[in-house]
């Protein structure tokens, strides 16, 4: 694989049982190692728009720079590359920005993103919005995104449980979004990953839908068989009500080559 990754990965967007059509876009590349998905809000067309804007520049610009930071990989390397991912979603706010300015009919429109980009052992995680990731280990499921909103907010501050947030009106509230203002808090990670590791990747249209509980028990049933695994997860949310778009992608970890690693950059790792 270009990038020492080996990686499974399957993706599925659903309309759900009660919108009329879909404003989620997802983007994969096991070649170069990135996982993306958008979920699309404004009015008519425009959530789609947004979406698609987003996810489209994301991926076109990891494909053009990606080259340039592996001529001579080191642990240095991770700097850039977070620096890449974080980039390539303010840009993808410009981008959306511009072309409601240039077309009123798209004015308001905005979209939630998380974006993966696996290299070596470690996942760069940048995500806006309430989209989320999730990393499924040794069967325990972790989501790995903190969502951006009204009610994570409300949860962080003792006002509501995480119980009583499964059922709260306040859901939907999200207090960040690519496209909605030039100035854009993106918020970036970097995770050690391991051999079997599962990622998740979804839209609120599957975690509004099913518990983390659930999740997970679908993703330990079917994990041998991601294409399974992701079309159980689209159906039993749609089972559920539906009543949002429903994205999915899953991303599993089959091998990673550190062979070329410079013996400098391992050392330094194991002193971490």
């Amino acid at each position: 694989m270009a990038y020492h990754v080996s990686l499974e990965s399957v993706a599925k967007t659903d309309t759900g049982m009660v919108r009329s059509h879909n404003e989620d876009f997802i983007a994969i590349s096991p070649e170069h190692g990135y996982v993306i998905l958008a979920d699309g809000m404004g009015g008519y067309s425009a959530g789609e728009v947004a979406s698609s804007i987003a996810a489209t520049v994301v991926q076109e610009m990891l494909e053009e720079q990606l080259p340039h930071h592996f001529k001579e990989w080191s642990r240095q390397s991770d700097k850039q590359l977070l620096q890449l991912v974080q980039q390539s979603v303010v840009r993808a706010n410009t981008s959306i920005i511009d072309a409601a300015e240039n077309e009123p009919q798209f004015h308001g429109m905005g979209t939630t993103i998380v974006v993966g980009l696996f290299q070596q052992d470690r996942l760069i995680l940048a995500h806006v919005g309430d989209s989320r990731a999730y990393r499924l280990r040794d069967g325990v499921l972790d989501q790995i995104t903190r969502d951006h909103s009204l009610l994570q907010e409300q949860i962080d501050a003792g006002l509501i449980s995480p119980e009583a947030a499964q059922h709260s009106p306040n859901r939907n509230l999200i207090t960040r979004a690519v496209g909605v203002d030039r100035e854009l808090d993106v918020e970036v990670h970097e995770h050690a990953t391991r051999v079997g590791d599962i990622y998740l990747l979804c839209s609120d249209g599957l975690s509004d839908m099913l518990t983390s509980e659930q999740i997970a028990a679908t993703l330990i049933e079917f994990g041998a068989d991601l294409e399974s695994a992701c079309g159980t997860l689209v159906q039993r949310a749609n089972t559920h009500g539906g009543k949002d778009n429903i994205s999915v992608i899953l991303a599993k970890v089959v091998a990673v080559d550190v062979k070329n690693e410079r013996l400098l950059d391992r050392v330094l790792k194991w002193v971490r």
